[in-house]
């Protein structure tokens, strides 16, 4: 498996990055994790827009999804070859209506079906083009999901947005690389189910006995230093702060 850092700045893009979003390539497939605010133009940089070949949308708050709204844009009205071809969107229940909400019904309330084929998540293991699919769900103040990507006798879990709870680690369990997020300041953020801090993704990797961890979801307002040194302090594996364009060979 390949992974390529799209965006990733958590709640609003940095001058460095878009948000969340991160392109899984195996076997030619191509499948994107979540679309949040500026990850469209960014995508751009490393593929062709119209050689996706799948989306999972690990929850609905703007910084994970809103650029869908931009990309149904470019499947509804190409202009060369007419308008694209369905292609699998797997996201939380009321994907579609919520992204239909969010481009305002235009040009009517089911055209985001024309361009999407729209699959509801639930916990539980499924394939998507290559890979085999585990989801859990996290814990944040909307449906969201953790995600683990196997193929090939490797793995990649991707957290999502969570606070500390024993899913992630279950869904990280020995896994090649751990894309954790680490939100939270320490010192600062005490909101209980919401986001992880860079000692608490730590120590999630080190129970679930990740070989590789690293940090993603980091707001502009937080200082990644701060949070890879916590972080480090309770994983005695590799790990490092993601940033944009950045690619794995899993």
């Amino acid at each position: 498996m390949k992974l390529t850092v799209v965006g990733c700045s958590g709640s609003f893009p940095s001058t460095e990055s878009a948000c969340s979003s991160y392109l899984v390539e195996a076997d030619g497939f191509r499948l994107l994790l979540d679309m949040g605010n500026g990850a469209l133009g960014e995508l751009q940089r490393h593929i062709d827009l119209y050689d996706l070949d799948a989306i999972f949308l690990s929850h609905l708050h703007a910084d994970h999804c809103i650029d869908m709204c931009a990309y149904f844009v470019v499947r509804y009205y190409r202009p060369d070859g007419g308008r694209c071809a369905p292609i699998p969107v797997f996201g939380p229940e009321g994907t579609e209506h919520h992204l239909t909400t969010a481009h305002a019904d235009t040009p009517s309330a089911s055209s985001m079906s024309e361009v999407f084929d729209f699959h509801t998540v639930k916990p539980g293991t499924f394939e998507i083009g290559p890979f085999t699919v585990h989801t859990e769900l996290m814990a944040h103040p909307v449906e969201a999901y953790g995600i683990r990507l196997e193929h090939d006798g490797r793995s990649l879990t991707y957290s999502g947005d969570t606070g500390p709870l024993p899913a992630l680690e279950e869904l990280a369990r020995d896994t090649d690389l751990f894309l954790c997020e680490a939100a939270f300041d320490a010192d600062r953020d005490q909101i209980p189910d919401l986001h992880l801090n860079g000692t608490q993704a730590g120590e999630v990797a080190a129970r679930a006995g990740a070989r590789r961890l690293v940090l993603t979801h980091i707001a502009p307002w937080t200082d990644p230093q701060s949070n890879l040194d916590c972080a480090v302090a309770a994983y005695r594996g590799p790990v490092e702060l993601a940033r944009a364009g950045a690619v794995y060979e899993i």
